[in-house]
């Protein structure tokens, strides 16, 4: 098991060799932490359901623990098609009459039994439990739900018994009363439920519908507000199932899991990569600071010089030591992603001038395109307003074009540098651009 779940993580394209420093980064961070898996019906039947099984192996190799949550809707829609029943509702959110239960019930079973056996397949012990404690959803606009539930209780206490037994927890889309009757939920809301009574670290929805795009381009990262504000703007257009989940997802990060992540259940490797990478490569709503840019220590000096070597090889930064770094630590930031430095900037400041310099402003290769080159600019341009600097400047022998059309700079002349500065600049023999921005006084606060 344990060979399999290495083989696993190396596999191309998505994990390489170079990529397992970076997960073992994770590991301790995850270990003993709990996973709710939220798996959509359609993708228990995907080609690609043999693959996610192994993924959750090697979860669990690395004591992660699982709870998995599923679906059944494509099963509850082909099992009515088949035996020409008409269901009153398909996906758990209307009215389920009582023809509609008996299909909800033979076919979700169905498909926890083949799950236990996909389970069994790459030695995971697993147990299907009735943890879902649920009442019916009752009158809403005038109309009976009749056998459509609500969850009012999970048996917390059983799950984390099976937890800590080694166990991964399996829980169909049904909820039992106290009088053992049964009703049909939604799988999402017991997903998010169980999240919260075992106060997991992660929702991952393996999603039918994919990952949130954004004119074609995938949205990596979502603040709970942002998600909040995209369901409002984008309510009608998006695919019924994913808008349903980016609802669900808000509303866990608004109750307290810090990670929901929407993934495309069909893409290969997607598990291991959403959680073992810095950005991943599905959608993740936050409830917390995912992103921080904070002032750089003494014991980043070393992962900064990491950082931005393959840059100054370029010969796009200019070369600094650990010691140079160190000597001026107190002028440089990192740029932090899920306590990952993926990028890094200082401010050097020339007070006799009036003037800062914008300078080592790096964003790894793996994290471009996001937005963090400006966002580390407008976060040092803002510090040097409010240090009362009237002018801010950059020397940049291939990022001169970024400066002056995402940041506003003016290509200036050697010059304009403060002396000091200027003394250095034509010492080193790099014929840089010379480029400056005039500050703003900062706004007052009163």
């Amino acid at each position: 098991m344990k060979l399999r779940a290495v083989c696993v993580l190396l596999t191309p394209p998505l994990m390489q060799f170079a990529d397992l420093r970076g997960i073992l980064q994770y590991v301790p961070r995850f270990r003993d932490r709990t996973f709710v898996i939220a798996l959509d019906g359609e993708i228990a039947e995907a080609e690609n359901f043999a693959n996610l099984l192994l993924d959750l192996a090697v979860l669990r190799s690395l004591n992660i623990r699982i709870v998995l949550v599923h679906g059944a809707r494509f099963q509850i829609a082909r099992l009515a098609g088949e035996a020409g029943v008409p269901l009153s509702n398909n996906d758990g959110s209307g009215v389920t009459d009582a023809t509609t239960l008996r299909v909800v019930l033979d076919a979700s079973t169905r498909l926890t039994h083949e799950i236990m056996e996909g389970l069994s397949s790459v030695d995971l012990r697993a147990a299907v439990v009735n943890a879902v404690t649920a009442y019916p959803l009752g009158i809403i606009g005038g109309v009976d739900h009749e056998f459509t539930g609500r969850v009012d209780r999970i048996d917390a206490e059983t799950l984390q018994m099976l937890l800590e037994r080694g166990l991964v927890p399996v829980l169909p889309p049904l909820g039992f009363d106290g009088e053992g009757r049964s009703y049909r939920v939604n799988s999402d809301a017991v997903a998010v439920e169980v999240a919260l009574a075992l106060k997991a670290a992660k929702i991952i929805f393996l999603c039918e519908s994919g990952s949130l795009e954004d004119h074609g381009q995938l949205v990596r990262q979502l603040s709970v507000s942002e998600a909040e504000e995209a369901l409002k703007q984008r309510r009608g257009t998006l695919p019924r199932n994913l808008e349903l989940k980016l609802d669900w997802a808000a509303r866990a990060c608004r109750e307290g899991i810090a990670r929901v992540h929407l993934l495309d259940g069909h893409q290969n490797e997607a598990l291991l990569a959403e959680v073992f990478s810095n950005e991943g490569v599905g959608t993740m709503i936050h409830s917390n600071d995912y992103q921080m840019i904070r002032r750089a220590q003494k014991r980043d000096a070393r992962r900064i010089l990491a950082l931005i070597r393959q840059s100054v090889e370029d010969d796009a930064l200019v070369k600094r030591t650990r010691n140079d770094i160190l000597a001026q630590i107190e002028d440089y930031y990192v740029l932090e992603v899920d306590r990952n430095i993926v990028g890094c900037i200082a401010l050097h400041p020339f007070p006799e001038d009036g003037m800062a310099e914008l300078a080592c402003m790096y964003v790894a290769r793996t994290n471009e395109n996001a937005g963090y080159g400006r966002r580390l600019m407008a976060f040092v341009e803002a510090l040097a307003r409010e240090k009362g600097f009237s002018k801010m400047f950059a020397l940049s022998t291939q990022a001169f074009v970024f400066l002056q059309q995402r940041g506003g700079f003016q290509e200036a002349t050697p010059e304009d540098l403060p002396k000091a500065r200027r003394e250095k600049y034509e010492a080193s023999g790099r014929r840089s651009r010379v480029l400056i921005k005039s500050l703003a006084p900062a706004a007052s606060r009163t």
